[in-house]
């Protein structure tokens, strides 16, 4: 099969440089162009880019030239597929920009989430939301496209509550985040700021947890998402842990189970990415720990290729009913990786053709 070129918006970035790394070997996608602020422009990657991953720069892209992120700018055609990991200020207009000019911006970016015509989607959880594209197009008269992941630390999260809410329905959610220093970017925040401490505030991290977890678990009836009837609450704080994201969930259901029961549901929880045997769909979505301890973020974060959600401790509440902790790894399950399967479901239903 003939690959499909994409390129990257903000590329020079933690985010941006996880979708080159995690696009190498793709076996659908193909990384073409490369997009980055205005002095990155002109130079190549290899010179534009700080690189930060464990795993070497692709020697394809660093030759690559990195371009300003203005469609018109290009006379030369752009790929269809646009993978938007921008800074929030710009985010924006520029990818409203792309979408114009008839480009799928498949987006990290928290600034459209919570457009009411723009799919908010984890693909195992509600890939039915694309259907928002449709209006989308039609009200904005666009030739192109907006799709957005969640927040990183909402992925996680709702990964765990999906099957709670689908077997017995969710009453009210507590959230307690452990959120890694990645999560803040680079160079993200001064040594002397985390080390030996927990920051007990994210800005607007909370707000966007509670309300892209409603939307993701919503209902999309007449063209539009009813967020979920059910309550949450989030406490998010930065420790000084590299990658990895981990969260005390404590839940309320609103029909009766058991400790078994939510095991069950999480252990025999597939979806439409695992069906479609997607490239970048972990083949155990949720992975269940039984020790006492786990999981852990030193010995659980690439579970599956760091694309599943691992929990364990789960337990009686005396508040709520259950709590539990869920990890999951906030720059690819919860960042670019997100963002990929994403773009893998498009293309399976139909929306890259």
């Amino acid at each position: 099969m003939k690959k499909l070129e994409v390129g990257i918006l903000g590329a020079t970035g933690m985010v941006g440089q996880r979708f080159v790394s995690l696009i190498e070997h793709h076996p659908w996608f193909e990384v073409a162009w490369l997009g980055a602020s205005e002095k990155s422009a002109g130079r190549n990657y290899a010179e534009a880019c700080n690189w930060r991953l464990r795993e070497p720069m692709p020697e394809k892209a660093r030759a690559m030239q990195v371009h300003e992120c203005d469609p018109g700018a290009h006379p030369g055609k752009l790929p269809q597929l646009m993978f938007a990991s921008l800074d929030s200020k710009v985010a924006g207009e520029v990818e409203k920009a792309f979408a114009r000019a008839g480009h799928v911006v498949v987006s990290n970016s928290g600034t459209h989430r919570m457009d009411e015509d723009v799919p908010l989607v984890i693909p195992e959880v509600n890939p039915d939301h694309l259907a928002l594209l449709r209006g989308q197009q039609r009200e904005r008269k666009w030739k192109g496209m907006i799709v957005t992941n969640p927040n990183c630390t909402t992925v996680g999260l709702v990964m765990s509550l999906a099957p709670l809410e689908r077997a017995f329905g969710l009453d009210k959610v507590m959230m307690t985040s452990m959120q890694a220093v990645s999560g803040a970017g680079y160079p993200g925040i001064p040594t002397l700021d985390i080390m030996g401490n927990v920051i007990p505030f994210i800005g607007g991290e909370e707000e966007k947890v509670e309300c892209e977890t409603c939307k993701l678990l919503g209902k999309l009836t007449e063209g539009r998402v009813q967020p979920g009837a059910f309550i949450v609450s989030a406490h998010c704080n930065r420790v000084p842990v590299e990658d990895g994201h981990t969260e005390s969930i404590s839940v309320s259901l609103k029909s009766k189970a058991s400790l078994l029961d939510l095991e069950r549901v999480w252990r025999t929880f597939r979806a439409l990415p695992q069906e479609r045997d997607l490239p970048s769909a972990p083949k155990h979505p949720i992975v269940v720990r039984e020790e006492r301890d786990r999981p852990q973020p030193k010995f659980d974060l690439m579970t599956e290729g760091g694309m599943a959600t691992v929990i364990g401790r789960v337990r009686a509440c005396p508040v709520l009913q259950f709590k539990y902790t869920a990890l999951s790894h906030n720059t690819i399950r919860g960042a670019a990786g997100a963002a990929l399967l994403n773009a893998e479901l498009m293309k399976s239903e139909g929306y890259l053709d």
